[in-house]
């Protein structure tokens, strides 16, 4: 029996168990939990995919169980905490009716975008559109930014349902916008060919430092502006 080549789809299964673990945090409210989980399933992600290529071992079942797992760590998750955030029951302010369920436009959004990425050929060394792993950290990180920020009039503009509806539709469109990303793997070990990933660490780093929970959604906004200002200079 080959252990190796069953390496990669545990580290996979890993992945999915966080976030199904995530789940149950959001719906005892422990958003900050959630979000740990969802960290630790995206740390998954990448190394699971890592394994496969060391141990040469990378095969059709591997691509579908990646897939799947991403889909409710990065697709289920933020989708159910914006469901939460929407309906008003994490500021004990609760909305009535059908309205929170449009936070599920986040897992369609993500649902299409893992379906198109499997079979974009154009993805291999960037991405086309916000991954779904930085989408969900930057929907996970709303409720901590709203808990971690004093400025009551601040935090009622983000968390006013129309706000929350507005964020779920366009986190659904950039999923799948066609804006080329910039990708953080590390071919080679100089400055020149990974000044773009560098720039973009240190200045997460500066932010998480700066802002705490609120770095995180000026990181991944920070990361598409930067990929599309770097677009328009590669086009010059």
């Amino acid at each position: 029996m080959n252990i190796k080549k069953h390496i990669p789809n545990i580290i996979t299964l890993l992945n999915l168990a966080c976030g199904c673990i995530a789940i149950i945090f959001i719906s005892d409210f422990k958003f900050d939990l959630a979000l740990y989980f969802v960290c630790l399933g995206i740390f998954f992600d990448f190394f699971d995919g890592f394994f496969a290529r060391l141990f040469k071992v990378s095969s059709p079942l591997g691509l579908q169980l990646d897939s799947l797992a991403d889909m409710v760590t990065s697709g289920v998750v933020p989708g159910f905490a914006m469901v939460y955030m929407i309906s008003g029951e994490y500021t004990h302010v609760p909305i009535q009716g059908y309205l929170p369920y449009l936070g599920f436009i986040i897992t369609l959004g993500a649902c299409y975008r893992l379906a198109n990425f499997n079979i974009d050929t154009r993805q291999t060394d960037s991405f086309i559109g916000l991954p779904t792993p930085a989408n969900a950290l930057f929907i996970l990180s709303l409720p901590l930014v709203m808990a971690d920020n004093q400025n009551t009039q601040f935090v009622e503009i983000l968390f006013n349902k129309w706000t929350l509806i507005g964020i779920s539709i366009v986190s659904a469109y950039i999923m799948n916008a066609e804006i080329p990303l910039f990708s953080l793997k590390v071919k080679d070990f100089t400055f020149k060919k990974n000044a773009l990933q560098i720039l973009f660490l240190a200045t997460s780093v500066l932010f998480l430092l700066l802002f705490r929970y609120l770095g995180i959604p000026m990181i991944i906004i920070f990361y598409v502006l930067l990929s599309v200002v770097n677009n328009m200079i590669n086009k010059k």
